[in-house]
C-alpha cells in the first residue's frame, strides 16, 4: 500500500454550493494554484496549464453524493486519480482530498504535495466563505 494523507478542511459554506463550485474547472485557478494557474478547453476535454506544461483534468460525473474525484494526466500520458469529497456537516460542508505517494516520489516531494493540497484548500475556503476571490 502506498503511503496517504487525507487532508480535510471546514467551509462555512452550503455542500451543494461547494459541490457546484469545485466541479467545475473553471473555477480551478481561483482555489488551486498548487494545481494550476489556467485552465481551458481543448478538443472537448478540460487542459490545466502548469509549470511542467499542459494537463488534462476530468471530474467525475454530476452527482447528490459529494463525489469530487478527479483524474489529471500528466504530458506523459500518466493519469493521476485524486479522491475528493464534499459532506455536509450542519449548514456547512467538510472538504477531503487524500494526497497518495506515488511510485518513485521522494518524501519531500510527498510532504510538498500534501503541503500544496493543505493551501489550496484553504483558498477553497477563504474564497467560498467570501474572504477571498467571490465565488
Amino acid at each position: 500500500m502506498r503511503q496517504s494523507k487525507t487532508v480535510t478542511v471546514s467551509i462555512a459554506c452550503p455542500p451543494r454550493r461547494v459541490y457546484d463550485f469545485v466541479s467545475n474547472p473553471e473555477n480551478l485557478p481561483t482555489w488551486a494554484a498548487g494545481l494550476g494557474r489556467s485552465v481551458s478547453r481543448v478538443d472537448g476535454k478540460w487542459m490545466v496549464q502548469t509549470a511542467s506544461g499542459p494537463m488534462g483534468i476530468r471530474f467525475v460525473d454530476d452527482n447528490d453524493l459529494g463525489v469530487l474525484d478527479h483524474s489529471v494526466t500528466l504530458a506523459s500520458g500518466e493519469e493521476i486519480r485524486v479522491p475528493m469529497r464534499v459532506v455536509g456537516n450542519d449548514a456547512g460542508s467538510e472538504v477531503m482530498v487524500t494526497v497518495f505517494r506515488l511510485p518513485g516520489m521522494s518524501g519531500k516531494k510527498f510532504s510538498e504535495d500534501v503541503t500544496l493540497v493543505e493551501r489550496d484548500l484553504e483558498a477553497l475556503k477563504r474564497t467560498l466563505e467570501g474572504k477571498g476571490t467571490n465565488a
